[in-house]
C-alpha cells in the first residue's frame, strides 16, 4: 500500500470508477468498464490498483435493519473518567468486541467517544446498556440519543 499521508492521484477515469461503484459495489467489471468508457481490461487494472492503494477499503452489502431484527438505531455520547492513552485504548478495544457497534468514534467537545449502534428495540437497548455499555472500561457517563429517522444514511463521498 503507498504511503496515506499523500493522497494518491486521481484522474477523471478513477473518479468515475469510483462513483459507480460507490453507487453499485455489484457492478460486473464490463459494465463498470462501458459506464466509464474504458476497456475491461483498463477498468480492472485500475480497479485494482485503487484496491491496493487502498482508496478503495472494502466492498460491503448494505443489509435492511427491520429485516435482521435491528431496526431501532441508537447513537450513544460517552465521557471517560481519564483522558490517557492506556484508558481511551482500553475503551476502544472493549467497543470493537461488541458485535452491536457498528461505528465507534473519538471526538471533540463533550463527550470522548460517539457510538452507533442498532438493536432490536428499546428494551433490548436498555439491556445492553445495563450489562455491557456501562461496563466498558473507563465509562463514566453515556448519553443516549434514539435516531427517529434517518435522513441521510451511508452517502457516497463526495471528491
Amino acid at each position: 500500500m503507498e504511503d496515506s499521508s499523500e493522497p494518491l492521484e486521481l484522474d477523471r477515469i478513477d473518479r468515475r470508477i469510483l462513483q459507480e461503484l460507490q453507487a453499485d459495489g455489484r457492478l460486473a467489471n464490463a459494465d463498470l468498464a462501458k459506464r466509464v468508457h474504458v476497456s475491461p481490461a483498463t477498468c480492472h487494472r485500475r480497479t485494482q490498483r485503487l484496491l491496493a492503494t487502498g482508496v478503495i477499503d472494502g466492498v460491503h452489502a448494505r443489509i435492511a435493519p427491520d429485516t435482521v431484527a435491528r431496526g431501532t438505531l441508537v447513537l450513544v455520547g460517552v465521557v471517560l473518567d481519564r483522558s490517557t492513552p492506556e484508558s481511551f485504548s482500553a475503551f476502544e478495544d472493549a467497543a470493537a468486541a461488541l458485535p452491536v457497534v457498528l461505528d465507534c468514534h473519538l471526538v471533540a467537545g463533550d463527550f470522548d467517544y460517539f457510538l452507533k449502534i442498532r438493536v432490536r428495540d428499546i428494551a433490548d437497548f436498555n439491556l445492553l446498556h445495563s450489562r455491557k455499555l456501562i461496563a466498558l472500561p473507563g465509562v463514566r457517563q453515556t448519553r443516549t440519543f434514539f435516531v427517529m429517522k434517518e435522513v441521510v444514511d451511508g452517502a457516497p463521498l463526495d471528491f
